[in-house]
Parts: structure tokens; C-alpha cells; sequence
């Protein structure tokens, strides 16, 4: 049984009761309810939540919308540059608190979190460069007369942010920075999982000088305080990150006041290895492409295909790869992978390896929840399926756990075929050394984001789409801030 020690706790679990964060203050929930958040790596309680519902969406909307119209108005493009880099400064300065939040509520190894920080305080910094970056434009018209034409741009509203729990850390600032970008305010309701690191980041954000009301947090089940808030006709566009179900849904109750959306969702990528590829390179970025944040990451590249001339090869090396994963409290030095996030998702990814079984698929290597003193906590060995069909329900349905499938192909055209035969369109991913294989595979897989002899990198200024079921919109870039603005043409008769 793990028991984090009590030097490492931060500060901000002595507060006994979690309320929301609504109007720059801790508001607790309406109906007094609660909900309990869990520490993964030993199946104990962590802390108590406010459960939130209508009336705490609609309060937190009524303060974010308080704040569109008011002092947040009057902020100028540099103001809200300059407040983004005090903001950036505060996150630096209270990191590790919220690196060690991060990984008693969602289970990653404090490596993983800690490693996190480059990549999280250049997204504030991108998001704060975009405060100084977006701008209409005059633009050269066909009318009769002296007409100057021209479009403006402004801020959407307020924005509402559902956020996952396998990476809140950095999830919560495609929300969060697009808002303060931009002029626009939010309400984020984070997966109730993992709320800890998003209302302490909320309170800090207040300590760097956002005003009351701009970023507001409101905790609680996805079923109760996430549909209304994806339901609230205050709320102009909406953002949310997770299942493609969930997204569906999502869709549906936006169509009320017909609210922009962006959606992040499920993937089932193809990570595709050809007989050419360097070997040392791709066995070790394949097997982490599946199992970084144990398997918990929406563009996993969980269908591995190999090219059968290498097949053989290519498992075994995969699977003593992979039995050489340090699984264990992510506390301790060295541990690569720590636990799946819940008891609900740890059931789930059993699940799953019982079906491979059954499906025919050879276990290569794993296929079992971990026993000793990981017992209590919800910890899997990381899985290789070898043999594996892409009909398969291991191969088409997303589990969202450190599980990889193997599927051999013999050329080409069949790998393309077999990766885009998938509801899915999130990432996919090319090993090879030949640059006619890599154009043809980027080109050719249906999927918003490619790597070639690499997988899983990402940059805060490079967007993306997700094709077919696995979203809408662009997320990252330009164009992601865009979606959090108004464009407005004007005419102008000069006689």
C-alpha cells in the first residue's frame, strides 16, 4: 500500500472543504452536496469537492459574464500581454505544487508532471504573444464609389472549458490562455477526477492580477454540471476535451443558442512501422507512444502495424521493451508509469485485455493488474497483443489504457487502407527511411496530426483538426485563437 508522504502534500489539501472558484472567491455549492476525489496510486480519498449543478453554472456565468462587460473590457492588447507574463511568473514560482497536484490526483510519475513545466509555461507564452497578435485588416474591394472596406475583430464572450483528467496541468490552457488572449472569459468545469490542479490555478491567476469573475471553476460530475454548462444560453462558445460520446452529447446541447464549439475527441492512431525503419529508434518510440501516462492520451498510437518481414523482430523486441517498464508510485525515483486515474478506468482496461483474449489475440507481453504493494492502487502492467486483427474490438474501440495491438501488414497499400479503416482521425504516426513512404503516408492517413520517426510531440503554435469522429475545430495555432473571436466586416463611404 502506497502512502504519499505528508511532506510532499501541498498546502492546498489542509483546506478541508474544496468549493468552487467563482468571482475570484470560494463559493460553496449550491446544494451543499459533494463528491470525493481520489488518490489513484492508493485507492484512498485525496479530498472532498463541491458538487456542482445548474445553480453553480449559472452563478459562475452570471460572474463571467460580469466580467466580459466590466473592467476586463477596458484592458488593452498590452495590458493583457503584460498581465500574461506576471501570470506566467506565478506559475514558474508555484510549479512544483502544482506538478505534485497534478500527480496525487491523476496517478502520472512526479517525473512526468515536473517534465511538463518548458512545455506548459511556453504555452502561456504563446497564448500571451497572441494577446499582441490578432487584428482585422483593410482590405481592397470591387464596389462603385469611395468605399473603404475593412473587418474588425472581437472577443466572443464567455467561453466554457470541460477538461479532461489525463492531463490537467496543460489542459486547462487552451481554455484559459485562449480567454485571457483574446478578452473573452470562461467557466471550466474539470473532470472530476482531477480538479485539483485547475481551481488552485484559479486562485493563483487571481494572486497575479486577473480580475474577479474572468476565470471561474466549478467542480462536479460531467453529467450534472457539465451539461448545463454545455446547456447555459449565457455561455457563447464551448470547448470540451474527451470521449467521442461525450462529445456527441455535447453537440446536441450546444444547438440551444447555437454555440461555437470545439472538441478534442477519442482517437485509435495508427503508428506504422516499415521494414526499413531503424529499429533502435522505433521499438522505444512506439512502445511510448502507446504507454506514456499509462496509455491514458487521446492520440495514443494504440494499432501498431508492422510490416511482416520485420514482424517477428519487431514484438520481440517490443515486448522486452516493454516488461522493462518501471511501474510504481509516482513518487519514487526512476518509475516510468504510474496508475490508471480511477477504479472505473482500471475496470475498464481489464476489460479489455479479457476481451483480446478472447478475441484470439497472443498476449506478447502484460495482460494483468499489478499485485503486492501496488495492489490498492489501480495499477496495469503495460500490454502487447500481438497478432491482432483490425476488426478486432482491441484494434476499433478506444481503452484509453497502456494497451497496444499488433497488426501485421505486407505493403504499402494495405497499411494505409488498415489505418484509416477507423471512426477515428486524431494522429497517426510513419517509421521509415524512405522519403516516398513518409510523403505518401502523411498524405494518405485520414488524422489531424502526423509524426514521422517520432511520436507525440506538440507545439502550442502548430493547430490541428481531428478528422471524422475524433473532433471539430482547430485546436493550437492561430486559428485556435481565432475561435475565440468575432469577425466583423465594416463599410465606410468616404463621399
Amino acid at each position: 500500500m502506497i502512502d504519499t508522504p505528508s511532506t510532499i502534500r501541498p498546502a492546498f489539501l489542509s483546506n478541508p472543504d474544496k468549493a468552487h472558484f467563482i468571482d475570484g472567491k470560494w463559493q460553496p455549492s449550491v446544494t451543499g452536496e459533494s463528491i470525493q476525489t481520489f488518490n489513484p496510486a492508493a485507492g484512498k480519498v485525496l479530498a472532498t469537492l463541491a458538487r456542482g449543478g445548474e445553480g453553480d453554472i449559472n452563478a459562475a456565468v452570471v460572474a463571467a459574464r460580469r466580467a466580459f462587460e466590466g473592467p476586463w473590457s477596458r484592458f488593452t492588447p498590452h495590458d493583457r500581454y503584460a498581465l500574461m507574463l506576471r501570470v506566467c511568473d506565478v506559475i514558474e514560482a508555484n510549479f512544483e505544487e502544482l506538478a505534485v497536484l497534478d500527480t496525487l490526483d491523476m496517478g502520472a510519475p512526479l517525473s512526468r508532471t515536473r517534465a511538463m513545466k518548458d512545455g506548459l509555461l511556453k504555452t502561456i507564452m504563446y497564448f500571451a504573444s497572441q494577446a499582441m497578435n490578432w487584428a482585422g485588416s483593410t482590405i481592397p474591394n470591387s464596389l462603385s464609389g469611395n468605399y473603404t472596406t475593412l473587418t474588425l475583430k472581437a472577443p466572443v464572450g464567455v467561453i466554457g472549458g470541460i477538461t479532461p483528467w489525463n492531463a490537467p496541468l496543460i489542459s486547462m490552457w487552451w481554455i484559459m490562455g485562449g480567454a485571457l488572449a483574446t478578452g473573452c472569459t470562461a467557466v471550466i468545469k474539470p473532470a472530476e477526477d482531477a480538479s485539483l490542479t485547475t481551481l488552485r490555478t484559479a486562485e493563483l491567476l487571481v494572486e497575479a492580477g486577473v480580475p474577479e469573475g474572468v476565470i471561474n471553476v466549478v467542480t462536479g460530475y460531467g453529467s450534472e454540471a457539465g451539461a448545463a454548462l454545455a446547456a447555459h444560453m449565457g455561455v457563447d462558445r464551448i470547448a470540451f476535451t474527451g470521449s467521442t460520446v461525450t462529445g456527441r452529447e455535447i453537440i446536441k446541447a450546444s444547438a440551444g443558442n447555437m454555440k461555437r464549439i470545439q472538441l478534442e475527441l477519442g482517437g485509435k492512431s495508427p503508428d506504422i512501422v516499415f521494414a526499413d525503419a531503424n529499429l533502435d529508434k522505433a521499438v522505444p518510440g512506439a512502445a511510448m507512444g502507446v504507454f506514456n501516462n499509462s496509455g491514458q492520451i487521446c492520440s495514443a498510437g494504440t494499432r501498431i502495424f508492422v510490416q511482416r518481414s520485420i514482424h517477428e523482430a519487431f514484438v520481440a523486441r517490443l515486448a522486452d521493451f516493454t516488461k522493462a517498464i518501471k511501474v510504481g508510485d509516482p513518487f519514487e525515483p526512476g518509475v516510468q508509469l504510474g496508475p490508471l486515474v480511477s477504479k472505473r478506468q482500471l475496470d475498464r482496461v481489464m476489460t479489455y485485455m479479457s476481451i483480446g483474449v478472447e478475441e484470439g489475440a497472443r498476449l506478447a507481453a502484460g495482460g494483468n493488474q499489478l499485485a503486492g504493494e501496488l495492489a490498492e492502487g489501480y495499477f496495469v502492467a503495460p500490454t502487447v497483443f500481438d497478432n491482432v486483427r483490425n476488426d478486432m474490438r482491441i484494434a476499433r474501440e478506444e481503452i484509453f489504457g497502456p494497451v497496444a495491438s499488433v497488426i501485421p501488414f505486407d505493403t504499402t497499400d494495405e497499411a494505409l487502407r488498415l489505418a484509416n479503416d477507423t471512426e477515428y482521425g486524431l494522429g497517426g504516426a510513419v517509421w521509415t527511411t524512405n522519403v516516398g513512404t513518409m510523403t505518401r503516408m502523411i498524405h494518405g492517413i485520414k488524422a489531424g496530426k502526423m509524426w514521422v520517426n517520432c511520436y507525440g510531440l506538440a507545439d502550442p503554435a502548430v493547430g490541428f483538426s481531428g478528422y471524422k469522429q475524433s473532433g471539430y475545430g482547430v485546436k493550437g495555432g492561430a486559428q485556435h485563437v481565432e475561435g475565440f473571436l468575432y469577425e466583423k466586416s465594416v463599410y465606410i463611404n468616404g463621399d
